[in-house]
């Protein structure tokens, strides 16, 4: 059975860099906090440390949404740390703040259904995990194709304003846009004003 939104996420224990330390990593330590996974091929690559880089500029705008970010590759611990203390203009990810998971076993990555068997590493996988460890959203790249930071900080605020209000967001919503009461009557208050075109 393939892994959906709304079923609990994996739990998994392993070994991850922090700053220049390595620590065990307990997903379900991380109830609480909304939690965005990603998967990435592979350290040392070219689209990679794009998005490592992107991740960690917003990292400030995780945190004012009470989430943490987790990256997770299969290489070993020892190239997550590599990778970090290497420059960015060589190519590294030097300095960021959030934790690299280890799945030299590829576990984590077959337990998220985003391993490429024949190529041996993950997809561009990402899921967002609501405070209780429930899948709220999936997305999974092509190897060659980057994803976009603001969209995921978009996703997130739907997520989060749709839990806290009960109204669902619309097509292309943004924080402080209209939303719809998910009732036959009460949405047309939102259709009346917007229309569908």
């Amino acid at each position: 059975m393939s892994l959906q939104v709304c079923q609990t996420a994996p739990n998994f224990e392993a070994e991850a860099v922090v700053e220049d330390r390595f620590t065990t990593i307990r997903l379900h330590e991380y109830r609480g906090k909304y939690v965005i996974l990603f998967f990435y091929p592979l350290d040392f690559t070219f689209v990679c440390p794009t998005e490592i880089i992107a991740f960690d500029k917003a990292l400030k705008k995780f945190h004012e949404r009470n989430a943490e970010l987790i990256g997770i590759s299969v290489d070993s611990k020892y190239t997550h740390l590599a990778w970090r203390k290497t420059a960015r203009a060589d190519g590294g990810i030097e300095k960021i703040r959030f934790p690299l998971v280890s799945d030299i076993h590829k576990s984590i990555a077959r337990d998220y259904q985003v391993l490429i068997e024949e190529l041996g590493h993950a997809a561009r996988g990402l899921f967002i995990l609501d405070r209780d460890g429930i899948v709220k959203h999936i997305t999974v790249n092509h190897p060659d194709i980057g994803r976009n930071v603001d969209e995921i900080l978009r996703t997130l605020d739907a997520i989060q304003y749709a839990e806290e209000h009960g109204e669902v967001c619309p097509a292309n919503w943004e924080k402080g846009a209209a939303t719809i009461q998910p009732d036959p009557e009460l949405s047309k208050l939102y259709f009346s004003k917007a229309g569908t075109g």
